[in-house]
């Protein structure tokens, strides 16, 4: 009986863990470079797209001065756009697919 206690126990600690490696991950910026930093994108530490920077060299390398930065942003949030909502359909797709392997538990951690 006391085996089986400390067993629950040892599981809600992990559990518990879990969540804080999750909030943790969640507040950490990942930043990668493209283009010698002509592009930069932002994600989370679970790898979720926060943003992108894209330089004016990297839409006209032969006359950058001819980019408007309001091109630059209207882009920059054109793209944040579309990868937010690539994000979220796969997020759904990725809860749909577990919820039909484990039967519709859920299992904190998992996901």
């Amino acid at each position: 009986m006391m085996n089986m206690m400390n067993m629950m126990k040892q599981a809600q600690n992990i559990q518990k863990k879990l969540v804080e490696a999750q909030e943790e991950l969640s507040n950490t910026d990942v930043s990668a470079e493209a283009g010698n930093g002509s592009v930069k994108v932002i994600c989370d530490g679970k790898g979720i797209f926060k943003s992108i920077k894209i330089s004016a060299e990297a839409i006209n390398s032969e006359n950058p001065s001819s980019v408007s930065q309001d091109d630059i942003e209207m882009l920059e949030d054109l793209i944040t756009s579309a990868m937010n909502s690539a994000t979220a359909k796969s997020k759904s797709v990725l809860e749909t697919k577990m919820k039909s392997v484990t039967g519709g538990v859920s299992i904190p951690g998992l996901i």
